[in-house]
């Protein structure tokens, strides 16, 4: 007997393969902030995270509203990109990131163009296909640091920037579009009568098209949050493998390599039931609130973003399992903690999570991390993880009450919608 109900759709087999890439990227990632990150390597972490996530970003949303209609070789392109990216970052250490802003700029054009023959405007994260914050990238490639470094903040800046404030007024940004497109048909059409008048252009060429009406895209919503979940995947993924890669460096294994090991593992564990339980933020609004884009995609980027600096410290806990960590990876472990449990927070916040949750799990986390990070000098790394794993464990035991009772009313910027 034939089903009624709409088959719920799931990633593609290309978009799997397109998700490969991130595997290599995020390795890369983590690797630079290995053997005591100084500023500048915590800084070049965080803009070259943002490239290669805005990409994988772009196309991943593209790939969502279009559906069958997805150019697989705008997605291979991309992947491609993404790897040059990726294979880069040593590069961009050493002083030579210019195969990095060329392989980036290309992604963030190409995207722009994918989107553009779709006729759909994304009005809840406009960023995605306008390339506005790829100049000062372009920009940069005439400078030496710190310039060039500043110039990279301005075109993150001005990416998000874009995203939010567009975002606010969707019908005045898809009118802006809508005029653009047809002034840009208007000079086409005048260039072409001017063409015919001179008798140019070759006989037989068809009159232009009437510009088509765009709309504004609509999100599969199942689908993105199974896309942002398997991003997370990914990076849990990550973490997992430096943990265990320098624990195979360790010629002879003690218990305190062991329980290393063990706190570590559920760390991650917990990181993982803590992102997913709740959908993907990690925090206890009960599955009844969906975050518009322009809230989604920055906690998405801060999120993920944290757990690959958990990643990074992990990766080097083994080799201090029975002795003090290192200043410098205490704190890229301890302030990717602080970041993943305040990006949850001000998510349950804005979600309406229980104030009693806000008090005494969510900020409190935010607080032991930071303090773990500021006093743990003296612990052991077995003892670093540990403490960080109650922390999360914490998280863990909570149990929410009565979704009714409990839950603050959602906020106006909220799509309650699926």
């Amino acid at each position: 007997m034939p089903s009624s109900a709409v088959e719920e759709r799931h990633a593609t087999w290309l978009e799997l393969f397109f998700d490969l890439v991130i595997v290599v990227a995020v390795a890369q990632l983590a690797a630079l902030l290995h053997d005591g990150p100084g500023r500048r390597e915590v800084f070049l972490f965080v803009v070259c995270y943002y490239a290669m996530w805005s990409v994988w970003t772009s196309f991943t949303l593209y790939a969502n509203v279009s559906g069958d209609l997805t150019r697989i070789r705008s997605m291979l392109l991309a992947m491609f990109g993404i790897a040059i990216m990726a294979a880069a970052v040593p590069h961009v250490i050493r002083g030579d990131p210019a195969w990095f802003i060329a392989a980036y700029v290309f992604c963030r054009l190409m995207g722009a163009g994918s989107w553009k023959r779709t006729s759909r405007i994304m009005t809840e994260w406009p960023g995605v296909q306008q390339a506005a914050g790829v100049i000062p990238w372009i920009a940069s490639l005439g400078f030496e640091p710190p310039v060039r470094y500043y110039l990279w903040a301005a075109g993150i800046v001005l990416d998000v920037v874009v995203s939010l404030v567009r975002s606010r007024h969707p019908e005045q940004l898809l009118a802006e579009e809508q005029r653009e497109l047809e002034e840009a048909q208007r000079h086409r059409d005048r260039r072409l009568g001017i063409l015919r008048r001179l008798r140019l252009s070759r006989p037989g060429v068809p009159a232009a098209a009437a510009a088509p009406r765009l709309q504004a895209a609509r999100p599969d919503r199942p689908h993105l949050g199974e896309r942002l979940g398997l991003f997370v995947i990914i990076v849990l993924g990550e973490a997992v493998a430096q943990l265990i890669d320098a624990a195979s460096d360790v010629e002879r294994w003690e218990l305190g390599l062991m329980a290393t090991l063990a706190a570590g593992f559920g760390l991650l564990v917990a990181l993982w039931w803590l992102t997913l339980r709740y959908g993907s933020d990690g925090a206890p609004t009960y599955g009844t609130r969906v975050f518009t884009l322009r809230l989604t995609m920055p906690a998405h980027y801060l999120m993920t973003g944290s757990i690959v600096l958990i990643a990074a410290g992990l990766g080097v806990l083994a080799d201090h399992a029975g002795e003090p960590v290192p200043e410098a990876s205490r704190w890229v472990l301890c302030s990717g903690a602080a970041l993943y449990f305040l990006t949850v927070s001000l998510l349950g916040a804005r979600g309406g999570a229980p104030r009693r949750w806000l008090a005494g799990w969510g900020l409190p986390a935010v607080v032991a991390s930071l303090l773990l990070g500021v006093f743990g000098g003296p612990l052991a790394g077995w003892a670093l993880a540990a403490s960080l794993f109650a922390v999360a464990g914490w998280h863990v035991l909570y149990r929410p009450g009565s979704a009714a009772a409990e839950t603050e009313p959602a906020a106006a910027e909220m799509d309650v919608s699926s």
